[in-house]
């Protein structure tokens, strides 16, 4: 029963109700800790966080529609490697924008603004792992008590 739960197909609003769940958490959690590590106001770190977390997700289907595209070019397979490739690219690519925004948004050195970046990605690659697999969990829970139901 597990399997087959995690294998329905996610509607369009599933996947909204995802994004938006993980960002709106994300913001919530991440704005007032990154607040105080930098010694800026929570209004000024959650708006900084607001951004950032809404140019991610547009750079993400950017960058994403890139790919695909790339991909019907050069014909290549999506590989471990490739994947690695992929992450590395998406992650440069929204560094290169999100560092002067947030050293600017902050007053701060570039230099600061790039250890910002990193703690920040340092923070998400747990919060994602912890997100999405309790996200999956829940939602196996409830696709089984659904399916119970009828």
């Amino acid at each position: 029963m597990q399997a087959s739960a995690t294998r329905i197909q996610r509607s369009f609003q599933e996947r909204v109700f995802h994004a938006f769940t993980f960002e709106a958490l994300a913001i919530a959690t991440s704005a007032p800790l990154f607040a105080w590590l930098m010694n800026v106001s929570l209004a000024t770190m959650g708006a900084l966080a607001l951004f950032l977390s809404t140019a991610a997700m547009l750079w993400n289907m950017v960058y994403n529609i890139l790919f695909d595209r790339l991909q019907q070019r050069l014909l290549f397979e999506r590989t471990l490697g490739v994947r690695i490739l992929h992450a590395l690219g998406f992650e440069a690519g929204l560094v290169f924008f999100t560092v002067p925004v947030a050293a600017f948004w902050l007053s701060v050195s570039w230099w600061m603004a790039l250890k910002l970046e990193a703690g920040i990605l340092l923070f998400f690659l747990p919060y994602t792992l912890l997100f999405n697999w309790s996200y999956d969990r829940l939602r196996q829970n409830w696709v089984a008590g659904k399916a119970a139901t009828s």
